[in-house]
């Protein structure tokens, strides 16, 4: 019970950080700062829809992303952002050939980021997991949504629903872990930017 009461505060933060920067960007919408917040709040968002509507929340997330780098290129943490969310789209595309083009994006964003705050571990692992993402995908599709469409048409609706929760579980996972670290970037940012001032000395 506990769980859902977490997803739940979860959604309503996410929606209200969406709304407001929906708000913000009416008034300012040249913030790169806002429009990373809501291209963030976006990605989370994305883990409570079905996949098919999670896909084009997570455009919208990246369109978001996009417009935030074009006011500011050297945006480390919206290029970080973007890179997620290319290798949440990459996971959703069951044809590895397909996937690879959001995959080779998403290292990009990651090496951009890197390159813009070195220090950042968060960075350096995301880098290293893209590195590996394309045997994920296999091993993901393999083992999940491979098998829901390579089952024979005499499979029983059980069976196929079984299948079909399993990879629902692991995509949902897979995508929860990798909105998680952007979910505790956007807080660490935000917690960051309301800090007070140093007293003067």
């Amino acid at each position: 019970m506990q769980s859902s009461q977490d997803d739940f505060d979860r959604l309503l933060l996410f929606e209200h950080t969406r709304k407001t920067a929906e708000s913000a960007y009416a008034r300012d919408p040249l913030d790169a700062d806002n429009l990373t917040k809501w291209g963030g709040a976006l990605l989370e968002l994305s883990q409570f829809h079905s996949v098919s509507e999670s896909r084009t929340v997570i455009n919208e997330a990246i369109s978001k992303l996009e417009e935030a780098l074009l006011i500011n290129p050297l945006k480390h943490d919206a290029l970080w952002s973007l890179g997620n969310a290319n290798t949440s789209i990459a996971f959703m595309t069951p044809n590895l050939d397909e996937a690879n083009p959001y995959f080779d994006k998403a290292s990009e964003c990651f090496q951009k980021a890197l390159d813009e705050d070195p220090s950042n571990e968060l960075y350096v692992k995301s880098l290293e997991i893209s590195a590996k993402a394309s045997e994920l995908h296999s091993e993901f599709h393999k083992h999940g949504v491979g098998q829901q469409t390579s089952a024979g048409s005499d499979t029983s609706f059980s069976k196929k629903s079984s299948k079909s929760k399993k990879s629902s579980d692991l995509s949902y996972d897979i995508c929860g872990w990798i909105i998680l670290g952007v979910a505790l970037f956007a807080w660490v940012g935000m917690a960051k930017s309301n800090m007070p001032p140093p007293p003067p000395r």
